[in-house]
């Protein structure tokens, strides 16, 4: 009885390396595009600003963080963030990890790659590996041109709060980056939903659209606030909980609690995206 053994210098681990997938996924036109929408946001903003004036609150007694976007330039970064993490930043989240698999089977190269061969699981995740770090880029890109601008356009200074007081231009950086960091952990379940359905779907735009759709769906829910404390297990409950990061005296309780539920609800997707395409009949 014969056995099977590897070709001569196979090793499985060293197939689809993470800077071969990162190439691949640099060079595609909908990343090029994606990171062009971003950096150009806070220059719209700026312009938008110009033209139509200061912020004032529009004689509202109630202040707004994007009427203070002015400020500073860690106002305006901080605004940014504001106007953009509830859906702008959902988008590439949901375009990077939903496109992923399901545009190789779109193509007809998946059964190619499987061929080669690259073992499912690795396929997988050097493709959620590479996905992920996209997305983080784009939430960084975001904040990093809207500092840089805003802080050309309207100066370096303290970080004032709409409640009152300020952060001190020192700690501003700091705690934007605390920002970006809960944000991006809080669009894991946006990122495990996109990439389970590209496992089980041939039609790319069908999982960036399901995933997107499905978040959105979130957001409806947790405007119902008949919910009451059903709303406190939906991700979309906590998308806006990094604004602790940015005041006076760190709070970390809604951070906290936004990543427990949206790591929890990931693990669960992520599990279940590489055991379906562990058993999934590759024809594409």
């Amino acid at each position: 009885m014969s056995t099977l053994t590897a070709a001569p210098g196979y090793r499985p681990r060293h197939t689809l390396p993470l800077r071969v997938e990162a190439m691949r996924q640099w060079r595609r036109r909908r990343t090029l595009v994606m990171g062009a929408v971003l950096a150009a946001l806070p220059f719209i903003l700026i312009a938008a600003f110009a033209i139509g004036g200061t912020p004032d609150g529009g004689g509202n007694e109630r202040i707004t963080l994007i009427d203070t976007a002015t400020a500073s330039g860690a106002n305006f970064a901080a605004t940014c963030l504001f106007v953009s993490a509830g859906f702008l930043l959902v988008v590439p989240v949901a375009l990077f990890c939903g496109d992923t698999v399901a545009s190789e089977a779109s193509w007809s190269s998946l059964r190619y790659l499987l061929a080669a061969p690259v073992p499912r699981a690795r396929l997988l995740a050097s493709k959620l590996t590479v996905a992920l770090g996209f997305s983080l880029a784009a939430m960084v890109l975001l904040p990093v041109v809207a500092l840089a601008a805003g802080t050309v356009a309207y100066g370096w200074g303290p970080l004032k709060l709409p409640t009152g007081g300020a952060l001190a231009a020192g700690d501003t950086v700091p705690r934007l980056a605390l920002a970006v960091a809960f944000i991006f952990v809080s669009q894991l379940v946006t990122a495990a939903l996109a990439f389970w359905l590209s496992t089980k779907t041939d039609a790319p735009l069908g999982a960036v659209g399901g995933a997107v759709g499905l978040t959105i769906v979130g957001n409806v829910l947790d405007a119902v606030t008949a919910l009451g404390s059903w709303r406190d297990f939906l991700p979309a409950h906590w998308q806006f909980a990094w604004a602790d990061a940015l005041q006076p005296q760190l709070e970390w309780g809604g951070m906290v609690k936004g990543a427990a539920v949206s790591v929890t609800y990931a693990v669960v997707l992520f599990a279940l995206a590489f055991r379906g395409f562990a058993r999934k009949d590759i024809v594409s």
